[in-house]
Parts: C-alpha cells; structure tokens; sequence
C-alpha cells in the first residue's frame, strides 16, 4: 500500500510539473494611447505574431488606453518587472538618465519620413537602442505615430499667436524649451489626463499626433489644429532586460522576429492612420485645421530650431551630429 502511494504521488508531481511546464510565458504590454492608434494596433500584431510563431507558448495580453499603468508610472513598473513590455515616446527615456533619446524630441530635425528611418532604423539608432541595457530595458525597435501638431482654442497659425498659451506637452526638457521658443507656457501631464484639461480650461492647446488628437478626441474640445509637423511623435518598444535574458533563446528567436514583423506593419499603417486620422476631424467640421504658408512655416522653423543647439550639451553634441549627418544623405540623394 505504501508503495501504491508513493507511486500516485510520484505520478501527481510528474503530472504536476508537465502542467508547470506546458504554462504559457505571460509578457504583459502596457501602453497609453487607444487600441485603434499606430501603436494600438502594432502592438496587438505584435501579440498575434509572437503567440502564432511560439504556437501559443508565449500568450501577450495587451493594456491599451492607461487601463494598467500611466505614462508616468509605466518606466518604472517596467523595471521592477511588474510589466514586461512598453512603448512609450522616445523623449521619457530623457528623465529616466538617458538623455540621449530625447534628440527625437528637437524640432524639425527629421525633414521626412524617409529621413527619419535612416535614423530609427539604421546605425544610430541601433546605437540609442543599446544604450538602454544600463536603466534594465532591452530596446527592440522603434514605432512611428507621424509628426507633432499644434492644438488651441485660439489660432496659431504663426509662433507669435502661441505667446502666451498653455500647451500641454509630456515629460521633456526639449519640448518645455520647444514651447518657450515660441512664448507658450509648457504644461507637463498625463497623457489620460489631456482631454480633460482642454475641456476643463486648465491648459489652452497641446502637442501631439493627429492619431492620439483624433481617437482621444481631443479635437472635439480644440477649436484650431495647425499642421506645424513640427518633431517627430513616434514610440521605442522596450522590455524588462532580466525578463528577456531569462527567456529560451528560440522562445527570444522568435519575439525579436515577431517585433519586426509589428514595426514593418507599423510603418505601412502609420501615414495611413495620419491621413484618416486628419480627414476625420476636417469632417466633424469643429475644428479650424490650418495648413502653414510657406512663409509661416519658415517662420515656424526659425523660431524652434535654436532649441537643437541649446540642448546639445544636453543630449549631446556627438548624437545630435550624427543624426544630423544620416538625414543629410537622404537630403542630398
């Protein structure tokens, strides 16, 4: 009898631990902006490429929208491990100590999207990337989301007109030295907090994305959008370093391939997003959007662009210079 025992526990515990075994790795993806965003959407492809080529040992389940954590406690929780994915905007990586990201932030530093991926996707950026495993993240790739707009209950068409107005911005010294160039008042929030501090009155305008503009439906409490495309609003996808080390290397093969598989998707819908994303707020027909002259634009570009000098001895001189010179051959070609 004893030994019938010691057999059924034996085979409850080998039963046991091929169940253990047979447990999905659990990476959970916390991002802010809503599911129907560029972002939104490349990180459920991502889920579904990750948990099709792993056949189901890895299950992703995605927090859109700030339902898990806010964009200003989702670094953190990163670190710790309490997520094991995000993508947040390239300039927090700035507060988090390295600075470095936040030449993303400067003003028109990338003059197309042709310029910009020479960047995010060659050399320099693999460079920024690898430049996270000090702060604990593995950076995996970046995302795009277009390029910033201005937003107000009073016109901007020109840098004059934003003297003076409270412009919501997320958590960047170069985007506070952005809005002072123009005479604005740089307000620091939370992206889920936005919508109703420009309902409310508490800021007048933000910077942002047409995407994020249109689905947080912010345009519905902003009279004026202007088309300054002014820095570029895209997203670097990062994960726990201690998490992704501990992963089977096949297991880690095939996450790395899913992420380029998502950041492919990515590129091909984010102008997409940006065209509908415009032409649905021109059709509500309560918002003014303002298209810059060619002279306004220029003045545009005049008033911001010292902040890429004053903040060199931030970001430093050398990554502000190799950027500069990767957007330069695309120029030129």
């Amino acid at each position: 009898m004893k030994t019938l025992y010691a057999l059924t526990a034996a085979i409850g515990i080998a039963f046991s631990g091929l169940a253990a075994a047979q447990e999905p790795i659990v990476i959970k993806f916390s991002h802010v902006a809503a599911a129907d965003t560029p972002k939104g959407q490349a990180a459920e492809y991502f889920k579904k490429q990750a948990e099709a080529r792993t056949k189901g040992r890895v299950k992703v389940e995605i927090y859109a929208n700030s339902t898990l954590y806010k964009d200003k406690e989702e670094l953190e929780a990163l670190q710790m491990g309490s997520v094991q994915m995000l993508a947040p905007v390239a300039g927090k990586f700035g507060p988090a100590g390295v600075k470095e990201f936040e030449v993303f932030d400067l003003p028109y530093m990338f003059p197309s999207e042709a310029a910009l991926h020479r960047v995010t996707q060659g050399p320099v950026g693999a460079s920024l990337l690898k430049k996270l495993e000090g702060r604990g993240m593995v950076g995996l790739s970046f995302w795009d989301a277009g390029f910033r707009v201005l937003s107000s209950n009073k016109p901007i068409h020109t840098p004059d007109q934003a003297k003076g107005q409270k412009i919501r911005i997320n958590s960047s010294k170069v985007n506070q030295s952005i809005m002072k160039s123009i005479g604005a008042i740089p307000q620091t929030m939370a992206f889920s907090e936005v919508y109703q501090a420009l309902q409310t009155g508490v800021v007048d305008g933000a910077d942002g994305n047409l995407s994020n503009l249109y689905t947080q439906k912010q345009h519905e409490v902003q009279k004026h959008v202007t088309l300054t495309y002014h820095t570029y609003s895209g997203y670097v996808v990062v994960t726990n370093k201690a998490f992704w080390e501990k992963l089977p290397p096949d297991i880690r093969t095939e996450l790395e391939a899913a992420v380029k598989d998502a950041t492919a998707y990515n590129a091909k819908i984010a102008s997409e997003d940006d065209a509908k994303a415009l032409a649905a707020i021109r059709a509500t027909g309560k918002t003014e959007v303002y298209t810059p002259t060619s002279e306004e634009r220029s003045a545009w570009i005049k008033a911001m662009s010292p902040v890429q000098d004053e903040m060199a001895s931030r970001i430093g001189k050398d990554v502000i210079e190799a950027v500069r010179k990767e957007t330069a051959k695309v120029a030129s070609n």
